[in-house]
């Protein structure tokens, strides 16, 4: 175990909040469906003869973009509490899946999850992960 590791560590977990904010960030724009779909349901896109589309148009509209949001803000919560376990050095392997799933964020999350895994591979990290886990140093 060296201090280039722990350091390492740190600084992964570090950006894996940090994704994890962006990707929040990011799980919102779907809101602006959201808000379409609810003008839809409650009739204030008309024409110029009254006419709107179907309810049902506006609630998948609802429906979808909600789910869209859940979603990134599940995925978002994921790669935070990755950078918490990062940071407490306990479960390699939870780090080393959401670093793959985070290669698909491109390109900010393609490079924490590569370097993530590049470093969580190595096997002076396997001892590391062993110990028993220490309080984060705030």
């Amino acid at each position: 175990m060296s201090h280039d590791d722990e350091k390492h560590l740190d600084l992964l977990a570090i950006f894996h909040y940090i994704l994890g904010g962006i990707i929040a960030l990011f799980s919102c724009f779907p809101l602006i469906h959201v808000f379409m779909g609810i003008m839809m349901i409650s009739g204030q896109l008309t024409d110029n003869q009254g006419q709107g589309p179907p309810p049902a148009f506006g609630w998948f509209f609802v429906v979808i973009g909600s789910l869209f949001i859940l979603a990134g803000w599940c995925i978002a919560a994921c790669v935070a509490v990755a950078g918490r376990k990062l940071q407490t050095r306990r479960n390699r392997m939870y780090c080393m899946i959401i670093a793959g799933i985070e290669c698909m964020f491109m390109p900010l999350g393609t490079i924490l999850g590569v370097f993530s895994l590049v470093v969580l591979c190595k096997d002076s990290m396997k001892g590391i992960f062993d110990q028993p886990a220490i309080p984060p140093t705030v």
